[in-house]
Formats: C-alpha cells, sequence, structure tokens
C-alpha cells in the first residue's frame, strides 16, 4: 500500500513558478513510476508529467514540456514537480499517482494509488 501527499500548490501569477512535492510512504516506492496529472474544472483529468523508478525516464505533455520538470529522491520518497512560466491554462488540481507494474505513464488508469490533489491557481 502507498499513501500519497500533494503539496506546494497556491494562487500565482502568470509567469510565475511553482513547485509541487508528492510525499509518498511505502517501502517499495522506489520502484514504482509516478506520474501527475491535473484535472481544471469542468474537464476531465490530463496527464502532466511522469517519472520511472530510477529516474532515468521522464514523461511530459507536450503542453508542459519545456517549462515543467520532474524529479524524484528516493531516499527521501519525494517526487517534485517543478513548475516555470506558468500560465492561466495551468490552472487545475494537481495529483499525484504511482503505478506499480509500470504500465503506459501517460494514461490514468495504469496508476494504482493517488493523492488527494493540491490545487494550483494562475492568474493572468
Amino acid at each position: 500500500q502507498v499513501q500519497l501527499v500533494e503539496s506546494g500548490g497556491g494562487l500565482v501569477q502568470a509567469g510565475d513558478s511553482l513547485r509541487l512535492s508528492c510525499a509518498a510512504s511505502g517501502r517499495l516506492f522506489s520502484s514504482y513510476t509516478i506520474g501527475w496529472f491535473r484535472q481544471a474544472p469542468g474537464k476531465e483529468r490530463e496527464f502532466v508529467s511522469a517519472i520511472a523508478w530510477g529516474g532515468g525516464r521522464t514523461y511530459y505533455a507536450d503542453s508542459v514540456k519545456g517549462r515543467f520538470t520532474i524529479s524524484r529522491d528516493n531516499a527521501k520518497n519525494m517526487v517534485y514537480l517543478q513548475m516555470k512560466s506558468l500560465k492561466p491554462e495551468d490552472t487545475a488540481v494537481y495529483y499525484c499517482a504511482a503505478d506499480r507494474l509500470g504500465g503506459n505513464a501517460y494514461r490514468d488508469y495504469a496508476y494504482d494509488y493517488w493523492g488527494q490533489g493540491t490545487q494550483v491557481t494562475v492568474s493572468s
């Protein structure tokens, strides 16, 4: 069992930066792919970024490529999402999720555990 807790969200202006954190419990955390998804009001949940267990492989949605950077510290059971040049369209609840089996990192159905989410609001 893995429990995930997101933090770091907030209200910022367009062009600002934020760093989201995902704290995980569970001794097998280092073997899981960790993903970030987001859901804006009235929209479906969408993939943002993911990082494989060893940290060597990362994945990004086209909409955030070049602006967001995902990283992980397995010794601390932490995953981070550094977000730069934020835009109003980045406004959403951001969720981290853990995938035990290394499925399709871009698909939410591949993930077994989810956090409660953290709100990111970007004003124009």
